[in-house]
């Protein structure tokens, strides 16, 4: 008979929204789940859900964690200085790292294609700070398990939504905008979808593998805006040109660049099929779903 695998024991360094949703996929999995956060109220909400909350500062907790990981998983974003998550465990591991390491990048690294299609392989030409800085961070890892051979695998990321995070609240709420850029398209992609990804590889891992996590349909934002109100009875949001000072900086980064990403390789590897493979499916979910419920005093 098999010999069962042990449960996971996952480290996520950066217990944000994708992060904590990782944790939380692997203690549903019977494991063990640990996240970090500067921020206390974070760390306190992340452990009422059953995460082993710590403060990345904590050095003697981090540690701790590490040698007792199974994976470890990097959400942080890059700063100016390269991966805060680098630098922290870094100097922390010593021969403690685990058979998995994940980098969560992003699809900025490719720069603008004019729509085009771009596969893990092609130039990476970042055309802002924040896609130079995944740059960097990708090659300081990638470079770094090189040299301890350790099995570092980069995962590429559009914008991502899912409960709470997604059109459908921003229409409810009324704060929505129909953003004009006439030839921009983008690909994006649900957070169920990103965690079974990074399972997906945790279960066969490739030492230095990048793979570009994202859906089957790259469409141009007005055209989801449009749909989605549309599909809620609700009135289409007022129209801005993506340049429009009540467009946010965060935002208007995502219509600097206009490409349509593969995710071949991921699924032809790690034989990941996205459940959402469009914005529809993905939205649907979320318009449809139950409120939550609320208790009464």
């Amino acid at each position: 008979m098999p010999i069962a695998s042990p449960p996971l024991d996952l480290l996520v360094f950066g217990g944000g929204y994708l992060g904590r949703a990782a944790a939380l996929e692997a203690i549903r999995r019977s494991g063990r789940a640990t996240a970090t956060s500067r921020d206390p109220e974070r760390r306190r909400a992340l452990a009422a859900d059953g995460i082993i909350a710590i403060d990345p500062s904590d050095t003697a907790a981090l540690k701790t964690a590490l040698e007792a990981a199974t994976a470890v998983l990097i959400t942080a974003a890059p700063d100016a200085q390269g991966c805060p998550g680098l630098r922290a465990l870094g100097p922390l591991a010593g021969d403690a790292w685990p058979d998995w390491i994940g980098y969560v990048s992003s699809t900025s690294v490719y720069g603008d294609r004019a729509g085009g299609w771009v596969f893990e392989d092609g130039p990476m030409n970042a055309a802002n700070l924040e896609g130079a800085r995944r740059v960097r961070a990708e090659r300081d890892w990638l470079d770094g398990a090189q040299g301890m051979g350790l099995t570092v695998q980069i995962f590429r990321l559009p914008g991502f939504y899912g409960p709470g995070r997604s059109v459908v609240e921003r229409l409810k709420e009324g704060t929505a905008k129909l953003v004009r850029k006439p030839g921009q398209v983008f690909n994006r992609i649900h957070v169920d979808d990103i965690v079974s990804g990074l399972f997906a590889s945790m279960a066969q891992p490739r030492p230095g593998a990048a793979y570009n996590l994202t859906d089957d349909e790259p469409s141009p934002a007005d055209v989801v805006m449009e749909w989605a109100a549309d599909r809620m009875g609700l009135p289409r949001p007022p129209e801005v040109d993506w340049t429009d000072d009540s467009v946010s900086e965060a935002m208007r980064r995502f219509y600097l660049d206009s490409k349509r990403v593969s995710n071949a390789l991921a699924k032809a590897e790690l034989g990941w099929r996205p459940a959402y493979p469009s914005w529809r499916e993905g939205l649907a979910t979320l318009m449809d779903a139950p409120p939550p419920l609320r208790l009464v005093s």
